[in-house]
């Protein structure tokens, strides 16, 4: 995202400027207005698309939607916190996306919804962010694939992470500068605390969800795709249900979400890959590790929750004998990083403004995931659900020819 002028929000909104009178205000000026959006599913996602957007200011929150009044109140509650902007609260689905005054939907609610109320989306004809995961039955995924292709819009898929500070300078790094030569290895690992309360507590079982390695870490193999450039080819994991929510039921339904894993991709051009996972840790830790020809870069996120410490996020790049090597702490302005998601979500929200503008933007070298990349994620999460399940490594064309769809090739 390009500015025409700085955006100097810390004095914008420091206590003795706020006599600047709005016809005063040029460093102080918010970006045009240009887009409404409606957010369909007011729960944490649905909060933090709000807040992003009007943190942004180039889209402004039009109305909400969502089944559960107690979400509704939140939602709206909450945005008045920050936002003086009417904001309409819709009785059904089809009002909230056939509303005129509305240029975009955002699909915020529950994994298992979103293939439905996609359908009905599509057909204002509007530009659409979808959250991740796309669905949770790769049959479905593969459904919106297609129907992506004969839209006259476009969906966009809410892979965020890929506008993390460390993973848009890791691409940088690997696949424009290709400062690392020909890449050989990805290693991706999570440790973090336990999935979250949701409405209805959906997220604790498999069939709402797609699982834990589709629900959450289809992120991570997003970023693995990425890098990797290539078909995936053989997946295995083995993980499973250890510690959490051993002693959770909702309606005599034991919890059954699984809170660790180990994952091997093997990719088309040898690339292998490895992603672990422990969702019982008391604190958060990500890394990703990238082993070239030619050097080694290491990205790494971490928060200390017993000192609530501000996340520590490095990029360590090693080279050996043959260059120099450098370690640097990445961030965003705090305002822009505590809007969620490390400000991941902010700038793909900018993204989506670019496209809405009628501009394809790469911002920070990362660019925002299309339905076919959301798709080739969750393919890998889902054969690794199946590999867990059944304990064995699987080809990827066998586990599409089970599903019942074609091979693929990137």
């Amino acid at each position: 995202m390009i500015l025409k002028k700085p955006r100097l929000r810390s004095f914008a909104e420091a206590h003795n400027q706020r006599h600047i009178t709005a016809g005063d205000r040029y460093l102080y000026a918010q970006p045009k207005i240009t887009q409404s959006l409606v957010v369909i599913g007011c729960g944490t996602m649905g909060q933090e698309h709000m807040r992003v957007a009007a943190i942004l200011g180039r889209m402004r929150v039009q109305g909400i939607f969502d089944t559960h009044q107690y979400s509704l109140d939140c939602a709206e509650d909450n945005y008045r916190q920050y936002s003086s902007e009417p904001l309409v609260r819709y009785d059904d689905l089809r009002s909230a996306c056939m509303d005129p005054a509305a240029d975009v939907l955002l699909i915020c609610t529950p994994n298992y919804t979103h293939m439905d109320i996609l359908q009905v989306a599509m057909q204002s004809g509007k530009p659409i962010l979808l959250e991740k995961p796309m669905a949770t039955d790769l049959a479905d995924a593969a459904a919106i694939v297609e129907l992506d292709a004969d839209y006259k819009s476009f969906i966009q898929i809410g892979l965020q992470y890929r506008f993390k500070a460390q993973y848009v300078e890791a691409f940088h790094e690997a696949l424009v500068r290709r400062s690392l030569g020909t890449l050989k290895t990805i290693a991706v690992s999570e440790h973090r605390p336990p999935f979250l309360d949701k409405v209805e507590q959906w997220n604790k079982y498999n069939r709402y969800t797609g699982g834990t390695l589709v629900e959450k870490c289809c992120h991570y193999f997003d970023l693995i795709n990425r890098l990797a450039e290539s078909t995936p080819v053989k997946v295995y994991a083995s993980g499973g249900q250890a510690v959490n929510f051993i002693d959770f039921e909702r309606g005599g339904e034991p919890a059954d979400i699984d809170d660790h894993a180990f994952v091997v991709i093997d990719y088309a051009n040898g690339v292998r890959a490895n992603f672990s996972l422990n969702m019982f840790a008391h604190g958060f830790f990500e890394e990703l590790v990238v082993g070239g020809d030619r050097g080694c870069l290491k990205a790494r996120e971490s928060v200390d929750f017993h000192r609530q410490t501000d996340p520590e996020v490095t990029l360590h790049m090693e080279f050996g004998e043959t260059a120099a090597a450098r370690k640097t702490q990445l961030s965003y302005p705090s305002i822009i990083e505590e809007s969620g998601h490390q400000g991941a979500t902010y700038y793909q929200h900018a993204a989506l403004a670019d496209r809405l503008d009628g501009v394809l933007t790469a911002i920070g070298g990362s660019v925002a995931a299309t339905p076919r990349e959301g798709f080739t994620a969750m393919l890998v999460a889902s054969a690794a659900q199946a590999s867990m399940a059944s304990g064995d490594a699987l080809l990827i064309d066998d586990f599409l020819c089970r599903c019942g769809m074609q091979p693929i090739t990137l």
